[in-house]
């Protein structure tokens, strides 16, 4: 059986590795690009001459004529971040009708969802998670608790309206008693929800038989992440996660396509470590270095713009999220960040208690007692940005790469040298099975 022409792109580390770049510049292979979890709390940032695009909810592929975009049915969705989104890619002349797909089993947000998130976020004795307060979790729990409303009763008027009846009800209930918050009035929800569904109703199919009968033609398709492994629900730092399956195999859940349509997956990893949010980070830096390094790598957040914690590379880490997720194939992102450095730590492994650890701890409260084994690396002194390709990377650039192929177990196909489309490498091996797949859909 020959491989699916398939690839799965998704954050080895806890998101904002630059994934959107590199869909963006992997789209031009692909005719479809999935979105498969998370919602408007991520944001991709693409740079294309200069001009920059933040997308939160509209896969990448939108930016590439010829290219369909599809959010997954995995994916819970706020109508009104689409509609702007859909309204700022219209004003920048990026064609939208007949390339956006929206599918019909996604989840919808509503207003008592963000209440409800953050009112529990600021409540006293709380363990803060760090959260958009976007409404995110609230809208999994209740998908989780059968009790969510789909994008297809979105269309439905008079369920729709039902729906927000019962669920004002109950939840403005909830906030009163628990957080002391201000009821939301149904009605004005209603009107406002109708207003919107009419607008988002040409985009809505089911796109898990888009997606499938696209496969069968033997179409590339890429499914595109949001956040990263770490953060994933089940194999991330738990509780200081998403509410959703951020790892590769969320692309099968959140799409509707069968494991066996996953044809290779790509891990996206920065050549050193950021967070946003609360939580365990063991390489974590508090100095001045940390600073140097969130200016230089401009570490804010595409949706918040909150400031992202740095530290190292953490190999354990990306070895974990290698073994999780099936990666093939390294992208590392952000290089000529590390440039002016003369030397560069990188944590290559754990000790708890003074014994080495080859797993990763399960409870959050195991990273307080890591202590981290570092191998300190050389600087090259010398700039990447913009280097069109591996030989006319310094070499000290080079064996910093060919050291984090060789301790992840992994190979890097692409390496990212600045934020525009053109500042990419691509290697031979990897630019290879790119046509192959190409040459074959």
């Amino acid at each position: 059986m020959n491989q699916p022409n398939t690839a799965v792109v998704v954050g080895a580390q806890w998101g904002d590795e630059g994934k959107g770049k590199i869909v963006d510049v992997l789209s031009s292979r692909f005719s479809v690009v999935a979105r498969y979890a998370g919602g408007h709390n991520a944001g991709h940032t693409v740079t294309i001459n200069g001009k920059r695009f933040v997308l939160q909810l509209v896969p990448c592929g939108i930016l590439r004529e010829g290219c369909r975009a599809v959010v997954g049915n995995g994916v819970v969705l706020d109508p009104f971040a689409l509609l702007k989104e859909v309204d700022a890619l219209r004003a920048a002349g990026v064609r939208v009708a007949g390339n956006l797909f929206v599918s019909n089993r996604a989840q919808v947000i509503l207003p008592y969802h963000r209440m409800i998130e953050l009112a529990a976020e600021n409540a006293p004795g709380r363990v803060k998670i760090g959260t958009t307060s976007r409404g995110i979790g609230p809208a999994y729990e209740d998908k989780m608790g059968r009790r969510g409303l789909r994008v297809a009763d979105l269309l439905d008027l008079s369920l729709l309206q039902t729906h927000i009846e019962n669920a004002c009800r109950e939840k403005n209930m909830i906030a009163h008693a628990l957080f002391n918050s201000e009821p939301l009035d149904p009605e004005e929800m209603f009107r406002e929800y109708a207003k919107a569904s009419q607008r988002i109703a040409p985009f809505v199919c089911d796109t898990a038989a888009l997606l499938n009968q696209a496969i069968a033609r033997g179409e590339a398709v890429m499914f595109e992440g949001a956040q990263g492994t770490m953060l994933d629900i089940d194999h991330g730092t738990y509780p200081f996660v998403t509410s959703s399956s951020a790892t590769s195999g969320g692309a099968v859940i959140g799409t509707g396509v069968g494991p066996t349509s996953i044809g290779r997956v790509i891990g996206v990893t920065k050549a050193y470590c950021t967070r946003v949010g609360e939580g365990p980070f063991p390489t974590e830096l508090h100095d001045a270095t940390g600073e140097a390094i969130r200016k230089k790598g401009n570490e804010y957040g595409a949706v918040t713009g909150r400031p992202r914690r740095c530290g190292w590379l953490d190999l354990p880490l990306l070895r974990y999220s290698v073994m999780i997720n099936g990666i093939s194939w390294l992208v590392v992102t952000k290089l000529d960040v590390l440039d002016e450095l003369a030397e560069i730590p990188v944590c290559v492994g754990y000790k708890i208690n003074g014994k080495k650890m080859s797993e990763i701890p399960a409870q959050a409260c195991g990273y307080e007692e890591i202590e981290c084994v570092y191998e300190t690396r050389p600087g090259w002194r010398k700039s990447t940005e913009g280097t069109p390709s591996v030989d006319k990377l310094p070499t000290k650039a080079r064996e910093y790469l060919a050291f984090i192929e060789k301790e992840s177990g992994a190979r890097a196909g692409m390496i990212s040298t600045g934020p525009g489309r053109e500042q990419t490498i691509i290697t031979a091996d990897f630019a290879a099975e790119l046509d192959r797949l190409a040459l074959s859909s």
